[in-house]
């Protein structure tokens, strides 16, 4: 039994967790359930499912850890696998799209580290099916979702296209912020915040969709990126430090 003791110091919650909340919320006001899986994943769902071929560079050592004794598991480098996962348990269930979904949760790339970069970050992952799902309803959702998330801040959003294996088309978000609270290294600049697009019909008929019928779209953003802009933290390396000193500040 937990016993409170009058002048002793409370704890504090991680700006990570803090960001998992807010992002949760704002979503759940947009009618998206919440959604988890295995942060050991297959390399079906992790690739192949999500339209990913065989010889993608993605697949390669520097990108991927792969499980030593089990050379077809990875640690999951996204968690856009859910996509599969969340429309395979749906249909089972006999439920029909819309379907609307987020997934928070740790992911894992074999790369450099620097301020902006880490081998192990924390990732939201969404999805939206129905039969008139269009890339408008997508750019809406995100803006509406980031300047929320935002809110006291100048900010700016633009789109790019871009290529992804599981959307069609793909587009990147960026997003300049101003404001004394934002690192002086990234205030006003361009940062790419996430990658975005309509989900590629193979990954449809990967979770048992109709892709005649249905269409959606998909999107993903690392949120250690998002809390450095959103608190003002100059290192993203600060999130997995353990430092008591950072933490307490939060």
């Amino acid at each position: 039994m937990h016993i409170y003791m009058p002048g002793t110091q409370k704890g504090h919650i991680h700006p990570i967790s803090s960001l998992i909340r807010e992002a949760n919320r704002i979503f759940f006001g947009m009618g998206f359930t919440f959604a988890e899986g295995p942060i050991v994943e297959s390399e079906w769902y992790n690739f192949d499912a999500l339209n990913v071929p065989k010889n993608h560079p993605a697949r390669d050592m520097q990108d991927t850890f792969f499980m030593k004794d089990e050379p077809e598991m990875v640690l999951r480098t996204h968690n856009s696998g859910l996509q599969v996962r969340y429309m395979e348990e749906q249909i089972k269930k006999g439920i029909q799209p819309p379907y609307r979904m987020i997934a928070p949760g740790k992911v894992f790339r074999n790369e450099a580290t620097d301020m902006t970069h880490e081998a192990e970050f924390n990732y939201i992952e969404g999805m939206y099916i129905a039969e008139d799902a269009t890339l408008a309803q997508l750019k809406w959702t995100l803006e509406k979702f980031l300047k929320e998330l935002f809110k006291g801040f100048e900010v700016e959003i633009r789109f790019r296209p871009s290529f992804f294996p599981f959307v069609e088309p793909g587009i990147e978000v960026d997003m300049r912020v101003t404001g004394d609270r934002v690192p002086e290294k990234l205030r006003g600049k361009w940062v790419e915040m996430l990658g975005a697009g309509m989900i590629h019909p193979n990954v449809l008929k990967n979770g048992g969709i109709d892709p005649k019928k249905y269409q959606g779209f998909a999107f993903g953003m690392g949120l250690d990126r998002v809390a450095i802009l959103r608190w003002g933290i100059d290192d993203i390396r600060l999130m997995h430090s353990g430092d008591l000193r950072f933490i307490n500040q939060f």
